[in-house]
């Protein structure tokens, strides 16, 4: 069967006072009563409405309406009460009569009409196997808390040697009327060295809170790199692009290299090209498979050259004449 949004044909938002409930059913059951209205399907609308603030006017229904409209709805729309559903302020010791409930809808008995009869010897659960009489959704099914999700952008510096940060999130509970409600909450979360980009940390029972003595949900804190001036990441390894002189690509030399809080001493090879990468080994993120810092050559020559300097490049270009770095191309 269909779940039925009772908001959506009140017209009102989840959060709506018992105030504006009642204005807006007052409002729309003038609209759509079968003796003056001419709406299409105005019979069918009537009684929808009619439905939808019977439960929504009453507190109790209310309260348990809004945890199945929160857990029980399923993506295509269908509805599939939790297992052992049994409502506290059904039809049974309600005052309703079989008449009552044959003015609702097949919806609104499976939560509220005790249909099947959710004794233990009827499949479902009892009350004293809670903790108490009184059924109702809080009591007979223990339901745990949703998952709650967060990004945490942080430096590479934070992530490699590992921070304390804090994190605020919104996480769902019951207010003291039954409604569902947002609040914020805010923790002071120890990051570990070594986390990757896009890698969870998840802090057990931090989520929302659970219902009817359910276990509270995970907060699953999403890492974040924020983009740094000298290195990229890749995985574990931590990437620096290093210009070089031609002559020291030439010749060969020994070059100081940043890493991530230090500096280190890198032998350049003879005749390296632009491009080249040498491996740190160990000297990426940190880890129980540390990554590596991968270190790009890139030859960079002066703006402007001396006249000597230029003199020495012309020397250079008649020795080295036999040479055409394009002969790859095969132009």
């Amino acid at each position: 069967m269909d779940f039925k949004d009772y908001y959506a044909v009140l017209g009102v938002s989840e959060s709506a006072s018992p105030e504006e409930i009642k204005k807006s059913y007052r409002k729309l059951a003038r609209k759509y009563h079968p003796d003056v209205s001419k709406e299409e399907n105005a019979d069918e609308k009537f009684k929808d409405l009619g439905e939808a603030y019977e439960v929504l006017k009453d507190p109790e229904k209310r309260t348990e309406y809004d945890q199945l409209r929160k857990y029980g709805a399923q993506a295509d729309g269908s509805f599939q009460p939790p297992p052992g559903w049994q409502s506290a302020s059904g039809f049974g010791g309600g005052g309703y009569t079989d008449a009552d409930a044959r003015q609702f809808s097949d919806f609104f008995e499976e939560i509220f009409g005790g249909r099947r009869g959710a004794g233990p010897g009827a499949g479902g659960f009892s009350s004293a196997e809670f903790g108490g009489a009184g059924g109702g959704f809080r009591q007979n099914v223990r339901v745990r808390g949703e998952d709650v999700h967060a990004r945490l952008a942080l430096f590479l510096e934070e992530v490699f040697n590992g921070c304390e940060k804090q994190v605020s999130f919104v996480v769902h509970e019951a207010d003291e009327h039954g409604r569902i409600v947002a609040r914020q909450k805010t923790l002071k979360v120890k990051i570990p060295a070594g986390m990757r980009e896009g890698q969870h940390l998840r802090l057990k029972g931090q989520g929302s809170p659970g219902i009817g003595g359910g276990e509270p949900g995970d907060l699953l804190i999403e890492v974040e790199l924020a983009p740094h001036p000298l290195f990229s990441v890749e995985g574990r390894d931590v990437v620096v692009t290093v210009p070089v002189a031609p002559w020291e690509a030439a010749l060969g030399a020994t070059v100081t290299v940043p890493t991530v809080g230090s500096k280190v001493n890198v032998k350049v090879p003879k005749g390296t090209s632009s491009g080249r990468k040498l491996r740190l080994k160990g000297r990426g993120l940190p880890g129980k498979h540390p990554g590596d810092q991968i270190v790009i050559l890139q030859i960079t020559i002066p703006e402007q050259h001396s006249a000597e300097a230029e003199e020495l490049y012309k020397q250079l270009a008649e020795a080295e004449k036999a040479f055409n770095p394009r002969s790859k191309l095969h132009l």
